[in-house]
C-alpha cells in the first residue's frame, strides 16, 4: 500500500502542501491541465520555483491571479501569517461545490475536495455562529485557496496514494489580521479544525498552520503520529514564503511502500502508533486519602493511566508525584482535576508518541467458567497473552479458591 507521511515540522499550509507533491515528484503540467477544468471568475496561472530555508532546498508554489479588468497578475503570498483575498466574491460552501461539480475533474478528486470544503464550512460555521449553508468563506474561498486544496488532491492521486499520515502539527502564536478583524494564532478557524489532533506549540510568532492547511491534513490524514514502518521512496519539500529564524520554513512529505502491510492482511498486522499527553505534579502535603480518591476521579475523566512515584522534594521533605496519560483531549479537564481535588499550585504537561501492540480479546475457558484474556499482536503474530486481573477475580471470589490458580489454569488453556 503506497502512503504518503507528512512531516508538519514547521506546520502546514495549502501552497506549503501543493509545494511539496511538485518537489517529490508530481509534473507542474498534470496540476494546470486538471485545475483549467475549474470554471473560475477570473484567470490564475500557477508556477513553481525553488527555494532555500537553513540550507534545505524545497518547491514553491505560487497562485497568480489575473483579474479580468487588468493585465498586471496578483500574486498571493499567504503562507504563515498572510490571510488573503483575491478581489473576488467571498464564496459560500454551495458555489465552491458547484465550480466543483460543473469541473471535468475526476469523481474521485471531486468528492475528496468537496470533504475538504466541507469541514471548512462547519468549523468557520460554528466559530462565527451560523450554519454552513450561510457561512461566508473568506479567507479559504479565494481562487488561490481552491487552487491549493484542489490541486493537493489531484496531486495525491496522481501519485496513486492510497493513505496519509501526518505528525503532530506544530503552531506559531501571537495574531493576525483577517477579514473579521486581529485574530489570536491559531486563529479559531484552524483551532476549530484541530480538534482532536495531536498538536505542539511552538514560540514562533507567526501563523504556522493555515486554515488551508489545516482542513486539508485533518480531512485527508486517517492517523496523526511517528512516521509508520515502511519502505521509502520519495521525499520532497514545500517551502513556505517567510524564512524563520528558529527553523526550516518547510512541510516534508514522504512517499513510500508500507511494508507492514506486505506481512499479513489481517487487521492484527504491526504495532499501533499514537500521541498521548502526559500531566505530571508533585505534592507533599496532601492525605494519602485524598491521593487515593484523586487516582480514582482521574481514570472515571477519561486517564489513560494515573501512577504515583514516591519522591524527595526541598528540606528533605518525602512527597508523591502523580503521573496522569491521557488523550490530548481530556488534558484541559484533568488538568482542572488535580488543580481542584489537590493541594498543587500547578502542574506540567508534554505530548509523548506512542508505540503499542495491537490487541485482540479472546475466550478462555476454566473448570470455574470463562474469563476474558488480552492478546498482543506484532507484524501479525501473537507475542503475549495476558489473562483479565478483574475476571480472574472475580470466579476467585465466587469459588473462594486463589486467584493465581485461576491465572494459571487459564494460561494453560489459551486457544
Amino acid at each position: 500500500m503506497k502512503i504518503a507521511y507528512f512531516d508538519c515540522f514547521s506546520g502546514i499550509s495549502g501552497d506549503m502542501t501543493l509545494g511539496a507533491l511538485v518537489d517529490a515528484g508530481v509534473p507542474p503540467d498534470v496540476l494546470t491541465t486538471a485545475l483549467a477544468s475549474l470554471k473560475l471568475d477570473a484567470e490564475f496561472s500557477l508556477r513553481f520555483e525553488k527555494a532555500v530555508k537553513h540550507g534545505i532546498t524545497g518547491t514553491r508554489a505560487i497562485v497568480e491571479v489575473h483579474p479580468a479588468h487588468t493585465d498586471t497578475p496578483h500574486t498571493h503570498e499567504h503562507t504563515h501569517g498572510h490571510h488573503h483575498h483575491d478581489h473576488g466574491p467571498s464564496r459560500h460552501l454551495s458555489d465552491i461545490f458547484k465550480l466543483l461539480d460543473d469541473s471535468g475533474l475526476d469523481a474521485e478528486v471531486r468528492d475528496t475536495a468537496k470533504r475538504v470544503f466541507d469541514r471548512l464550512a462547519e468549523a468557520e460555521a460554528k466559530v462565527h455562529n451560523t450554519t454552513k449553508a450561510n457561512v461566508h468563506l473568506h479567507e479559504v474561498s479565494g481562487i488561490d485557496s481552491i487552487v491549493d486544496i484542489v490541486g493537493s488532491v489531484i496531486g495525491l492521486a496522481h501519485l496513486e496514494v492510497d493513505a496519509v499520515y501526518a505528525s503532530p502539527l506544530s503552531l506559531g502564536r501571537g495574531f493576525v489580521r483577517c477579514a473579521h478583524g486581529l485574530m489570536p494564532v491559531p486563529v479559531p478557524g484552524t483551532m476549530e479544525l484541530l480538534q482532536g489532533i495531536p498538536i505542539q506549540q511552538t514560540d514562533i510568532p507567526k501563523e504556522l498552520v493555515t486554515p488551508t492547511g489545516a482542513a486539508l491534513i485533518t480531512t485527508l490524514s486517517q492517523e496523526f503520529g511517528v512516521m509508520p514502518q515502511m519502505r521509502l521512496d520519495r521525499i520532497g519539500y514545500g517551502a513556505g514564503t517567510r524564512d524563520l529564524e528558529q527553523r526550516p520554513n518547510l512541510l516534508r512529505l514522504c512517499i513510500g511502500e508500507k511494508t507492514s502491510d506486505n506481512i499479513s492482511q489481517t487487521t492484527h498486522q504491526h504495532a499501533e502508533t499514537d500521541s498521548i499527553d502526559i500531566i505530571e505534579t508533585n505534592v507533599d502535603d496532601m492525605s494519602p486519602e485524598i491521593t487515593g480518591y484523586v487516582t480514582t476521579q482521574l481514570f472515571a475523566n477519561g486517564a489513560l493511566d494515573v501512577f504515583l512515584t514516591p519522591i524527595f522534594m526541598k528540606k528533605g521533605r518525602p512527597a508523591t508525584q502523580i503521573t496522569v496519560l491521557c488523550p490530548t483531549d481530556h488534558r484541559d479537564q484533568l488538568v482542572e482535576l488535580l488543580l481542584t481535588e489537590t493541594t498543587t499550585f500547578g502542574v506540567r504537561f508534554s505530548s509523548a508518541d506512542r508505540i503499542k501492540l495491537r490487541r485482540e480479546f479472546v475466550k478462555v475457558e476454566t473448570q470455574w467458567g470463562a474469563i476474558q484474556a488480552k492478546c498482543g499482536y506484532l507484524n501479525g503474530t501473537v507475542i503475549k497473552t495476558i489473562p483479565e486481573y478483574e475476571d480472574c477475580k472475580r470466579l476467585a471470589e465466587q469459588h473462594n479458591i486463589p486467584l493465581r490458580q485461576i491465572y494459571t489454569e487459564a494460561l494453560n488453556n489459551l486457544p
